[in-house]
């Protein structure tokens, strides 16, 4: 007798993991498959040769909405739960910074303007995230199918920028659409400072800082930043691999069956409705719906087929921007780095490489032609320093996220270009850590065009899709599928390109169950 379930979830990131453990703790009865041999898809841990956990792609938690924190009982053990951000400056002389509060190191200059100004910058934007914010925990609302509750949602964000008070409204208007760099420079001098906020507002994405809608990608960012109780910079003990174990656990113990090693080949459609899936193996399995955390367009295009969709349809999701531009490079390294001007306590930070808006400009530029930036911006941690249990021997590890690093590289890629793209890191951060170089003992290049093999992730996309404007809310991420359910009956999305995006925040599972459960009963 064939067994059906009441939903498949494809694929066992941490938001296909999460919607699974909702529908499971509502009695449903749910298979998650897994193409790869574990569990965890972007947000892992893995153990290298050298006796050391890398952060294979994401490496910090900040976003984890904090009911799915609650709702699902999760028991994360923090290494550390607030870090501090450090810009590095070449001539040894950094910024850090911990919330609003802004800290010169080693006679760094930074006026108590500056420091004024900052606070005051980052408290509106904040103040506008958090209208924003109220959206991230809940599907977003669609504007013309008369719902109470689209209609209920609409109008408390109305009341949310009206109660803002006048003139923060007009503010909030004038600015969303606007590039982070004016905003930044109308208030602030030290270039470091405004680099180091610059590239908050467009880390994983296709933009600088003078492209417009960097201010509303900042904004989205703080929002999420904010909802719960991981806002501040953190990293799990273990890794972020224990974020994806956590919400496993939590699926298991409500009841739901995790497969690896279970590819999914395609859909299962009958009469425009989903029926169930197909695996690689030839294996079919039924289920009552088929929830989807891959990303848009390996969802319809690949699993479920264009033959099912209209052409207009099929149109718009070929145009949606899911090209990455974002590269990860973990350098194991023989012992604890010397970074100018930092002492060991100070690398238990965040340390950003962006010192100015335009070197931020001028690494895109690189990328707007097809290639990736001879002098990159990174994001770096030590998870080593950090976590001292992540290392068995006096080895450490820089994880290093490098931006900008296309998906469609102009001479491709290939393994000459993945090595000139490490060589571009090191050679960066050798004017910041003169002996880096003689330090590393093994490295590892991840292209955005690696991320889509390793991930499964089309155009190796961080968040699926870009976060701008157009494809937001009740556009993410087009029109037809704004609330998780798509034009064929049964099949929902709950993965990052789905309201409310990226990063590892498990809203898009969360809210995804929740709409499962309310149209099924």
């Amino acid at each position: 007798m064939t067994t059906r379930y009441d939903t498949i979830v494809i694929g066992a990131g941490h938001n296909g993991l999460t919607c699974a453990a909702y529908l499971a703790k509502a009695g449903k009865k749910v298979l998650v498959l897994e193409a790869k041999d574990r569990i965890g898809g972007m947000a892992i841990t893995e153990p290298t040769e050298d006796g050391v956990l890398i952060p294979t792609c994401a490496h910090l938690l900040y976003q984890l909405h904090p009911d799915v924190i609650r709702d699902l009982n999760l028991n994360l053990k923090m290494a550390a739960s607030s870090l501090p951000t450090i810009a590095l400056g070449s001539d040894g002389r950094h910024l850090k910074i911990l919330g609003e509060t802004l800290t010169a190191m080693n006679g760094a200059d930074l006026s108590s303007k500056d420091q004024e100004n900052y606070t005051q910058v980052m408290r509106d934007l904040k103040k506008f995230a958090r209208v924003l914010g109220a959206l991230l925990g809940q599907k977003p609302p669609r504007l013309k199918n008369r719902d109470w509750e689209d209609t209920k949602t609409l109008l408390k964000l109305g009341l949310s920028i009206r109660m803002m008070g006048r003139k923060s409204m007009q503010e909030f208007l004038r600015i969303a659409l606007l590039n982070i760099a004016d905003q930044l420079e109308d208030h602030l001098e030290n270039d470091l400072l405004m680099g180091v906020t610059a590239m908050e507002a467009v880390w994983g994405t296709h933009l600088a800082p003078r492209s417009p809608g960097s201010v509303l990608s900042l904004m989205y960012r703080l929002a999420g930043s904010m909802e719960g109780t991981q806002g501040a910079i953190g990293i799990p003990a273990g890794g972020m691999g224990k974020v994806s174990e956590a919400l496993e656990q939590a699926a298991t113990r409500a009841g739901a069956t995790i497969r690896t090693n279970a590819p999914v080949k395609s859909l299962l459609v009958e009469n425009d409705t989903v029926i169930g899936v197909e695996l690689e193996s030839g294996e079919k399995l039924l289920a009552n719906s088929v929830a989807s955390s891959a990303d848009p367009q390996r969802t319809f295009l690949s699993l479920l087929g264009a033959e099912h969709l209209d052409a207009g349809f099929t149109r718009r999701l070929n145009k949606i921007r899911n090209r990455g531009d974002a590269a990860k490079v973990n350098l194991v390294l023989d012992g604890l780095p010397e970074f100018n001007g930092l002492s060991q306590q100070d690398l238990a930070a965040k340390l950003v490489i962006a010192p100015s808006i335009n070197y931020i400009e001028k690494a895109f530029n690189h990328a707007k032609y097809g290639e990736f930036s001879e002098h990159p911006a990174l994001e770096i941690t030590l998870p080593t320093v950090v976590d001292p249990a992540s290392s068995r021997s006096n080895k450490h590890v820089l994880s290093i996220v490098a931006q900008y690093a296309p998906y469609q590289l102009k001479a491709g890629w290939s393994e000459e270009q993945r090595a000139d793209l490490g060589e571009a890191v090191i050679r960066t951060l050798e004017a910041y850590a003169p002996n880096i170089r003689k330090q590393i003992v093994s490295q590892q290049v991840l292209t955005p065009s690696d991320l889509e093999q390793l991930f499964n992730v089309t155009g190796g996309h961080w968040h699926h899709l870009e976060i701008q404007v157009d494809q937001l809310l009740m556009m993410r991420p087009l029109h037809g599928t704004a609330q998780y359910e798509t034009p064929i009956g049964g099949l929902f999305l709950c993965g990052a390109g789905a309201h409310p995006g990226g990063n590892v925040t498990g809203a898009p599972g969360m809210n995804a169950a929740q709409r499962i459960l309310s149209r099924k009963g």
